[in-house]
């Protein structure tokens, strides 16, 4: 199957600051300039799944008439973290992530990078069995790396090793098409 994963569009928050799961929206000054970016770079009339994430939703809407929402696309849960400066969070608990960042609940979160590695990866297998060819996935640079280290037949808990160890370079609106199996 060909899956086309595409990054929200950049949410309407300041630069500097910390969100994941953080239900944010993208302004229509950004939303219409990068609309016809994201057509152009996407095939028409294949479903669509999403992130239940606003972020994600209106890309997601503007792509198609029916979008199939599933939260095991959405972002990591910064816990207390979410919506605070990256540079308020004690330097003590980014180091404790860092030195665990595939098991740690930064903030306190709902869940680590291994337990949404376990999301994505049932994503992954449940979409494998859906009978179309191709689809289009908007979602979050989180989930985009654990999807792509889960094409290359990672199991779960390698992902989370493999997108903790791997930086990210998905813009806004970045497309990343995969040829899974």
């Amino acid at each position: 199957m060909r899956v086309h994963l595409i990054r929200h569009f950049a949410p309407d928050v300041a630069p500097g600051v910390c969100y994941g799961s953080a239900d944010l929206a993208v302004s229509d000054q950004v939303h219409d300039h990068m609309l016809p970016f994201a057509l152009a770079a996407l095939p028409a009339a294949v479903p669509v799944y999403s992130s239940p994430l606003k972020r994600c939703l209106r890309l997601a809407r503007a792509l198609a008439p029916e979008v199939r929402i599933d939260p095991r696309l959405a972002e990591l849960d910064f816990g207390a973290w979410e919506l605070r400066p990256w540079s308020e969070i004690a330097r003590a608990e980014v180091d404790a992530w860092a030195a665990n960042v595939a098991h740690y609940r930064p903030g306190g979160g709902a869940d680590s990078v291994a337990a949404m590695a376990l999301r994505v990866h049932a994503f992954y297998d449940d979409l494998l069995q859906a009978p179309h060819t191709e689809c289009v996935l908007v979602c979050h640079a989180g989930t985009i790396r654990l999807f792509a280290a889960r094409q290359l037949g990672l199991a779960p808990s390698e992902m989370a090793r493999h997108a903790a160890a791997h930086a990210h370079a998905i813009g806004y609106g970045g497309v990343l098409t995969l040829d899974c199996v």
